[in-house]
């Protein structure tokens, strides 16, 4: 069997929008004022509790354990309303199903936590393309920890696979588990490409099916 495991945010959805938009909403609510767009999306990848950890830092404010873990606590409580602003990248459900439908396994491994995960995934009517999902509180370890996707891997139970990202923390993740990376490069990513360990890169997901046949050849 051959399978495929995707981030995801900063490669299947565009969810920066809304996250900017809780995390300003929860600054504000305590009084510390406000980040831009790109400020908070360089924040992304990491799990909540990095996320909060540095828009605290980013505002001047002294990180405290309580004030940590109510602004994680309230930013959780928003984000994981109904998506306003998050949209899935063009073309992404499609190269998903296209794999599916050559008999891939398909996996998810993110750093997002499960039940936001679910409800975004949910949202878009996407969640039951799934055969795996990995989230930052599936396990103990998060992404760039390798132990995330080898555990999505293992879900899958597949011999042959690729992981699709769009980040460092995507890039450095596969690296360390030895699995062939398809770097997405419409995402997050802050470093040049050419930096960055990938066996394959695309800006386009119609060329995604043909990069994945190739990195992690179709089942027989």
């Amino acid at each position: 069997m051959s399978g495929v495991v995707f981030d995801l945010d900063g490669t299947l959805i565009d969810s920066a929008p809304d996250i900017h938009l809780a995390a300003n909403e929860v600054l504000r609510a305590e009084g510390l004022g406000e980040l831009d767009l790109p400020t908070v999306k360089s924040f992304i990848g990491n799990g909540v509790a990095v996320l909060i950890s540095r828009c605290i830092e980013a505002v001047g404010a002294e990180e405290t354990p309580q004030l940590h873990a109510h602004l994680s606590r309230e930013f959780l409580r928003i984000y994981e309303g109904e998506p306003r602003l998050t949209r899935l990248y063009p073309g992404a459900e499609e190269a998903i199903r296209a794999l599916r439908g050559q008999g891939y396994r398909i996996g998810l491994c993110t750093n997002k936590p499960e039940a936001a995960t679910a409800a975004v995934l949910e949202h878009f009517g996407v969640l039951d393309l799934f055969d795996a999902l990995v989230c930052g509180d599936t396990l103990p370890a998060r992404k760039p920890d390798p132990a995330p996707l080898r555990h999505a891997i293992e879900e899958l139970s597949v011999r042959r696979v690729a992981y699709v990202g769009d980040s460092e923390v995507d890039a450095e993740t596969a690296e360390r588990a030895k699995v062939a990376f398809a770097l997405y490069t419409g995402g997050y990513r802050k470093t040049p490409v050419e930096a960055l360990y990938h066996d394959a890169r695309f800006d386009r997901f119609d060329e995604l099916p043909a990069i994945v046949n190739r990195l992690a050849p179709p089942p027989e």
